[in-house]
């Protein structure tokens, strides 16, 4: 299984849990899991073209998917990912 964290906007729909368990051998199949068992979370995550949104930031053991191979990056078991939403103002 894979560790996915949870940023705190989405942890209503993990029950409040900050770190959930889910398969997949890749980002795509992965969140699709959690949208099995964590329904509506899926939709904070992907765009109507069915890509993640611009400002949700996700990373692979500390690598950033956009510069690998998107939401076809491969995962496997002992990887952890992390789900950043991006954040906005300052100056």
């Amino acid at each position: 299984m894979t560790t996915v964290r949870i940023p705190s906007p989405l942890r209503r729909y993990t029950n409040g849990q900050s770190k959930v368990e889910g398969s997949g051998a890749t980002i795509r199949e992965l969140f699709g899991n959690l949208e099995a068992h964590y329904p509506g979370i899926q939709s904070r995550l992907w765009d109507e073209d069915g890509q993640i949104k611009r400002y949700v930031n996700v990373f692979v053991n500390d690598e950033e998917i956009r510069t690998l191979r998107g939401a076809d990056t491969p995962v496997a078991d002992k990887d952890e990912v992390s789900i950043i939403p991006a954040m906005a103002g300052g100056r």
